[in-house]
């Protein structure tokens, strides 16, 4: 994989979402297709989600965090896209998850 142009580039905003958060990143770094980033944007969170996504953007380069000022989820999604390096775009809500073969299934698509 080359770290300045992944695949896919996963967006995440999120805001006081610390319940679900851990859930919806360890989905992402689950996936059997592994040429993406991570970005999550957080839109001015005040419970411990810096704290969590921390844990995980320290230990992989392809977790990348960032904080604003709330501005509400369209402008954290448009943070997201500027910052993405990768071909593709798709975004996770900070509340869901993804089964393995995600971004596998959508990779195996546009080939075909």
């Amino acid at each position: 994989m080359n770290p300045e142009k992944p695949y896919f580039t996963v967006i995440t905003p999120t805001y006081n979402r610390a319940k679900y958060i851990l859930t919806a990143i360890e989905s992402v770094l689950a996936q059997t297709f592994q040429e993406f980033e991570l970005i999550i944007v957080d839109d001015g969170s005040e419970d411990e989600t810096a704290s969590l996504v921390a844990t995980f953007s320290s230990a992989d380069p392809r977790v990348r965090y960032i904080k604003q000022e709330n501005k509400g989820r369209s402008v954290a999604r448009n943070v997201g896209i500027e910052a993405a390096h990768g071909e593709y775009v798709s975004f996770l809500d900070s509340d869901d998850y993804w089964q393995p073969t995600h971004l596998q299934n959508i990779f195996d698509f546009l080939q075909s």
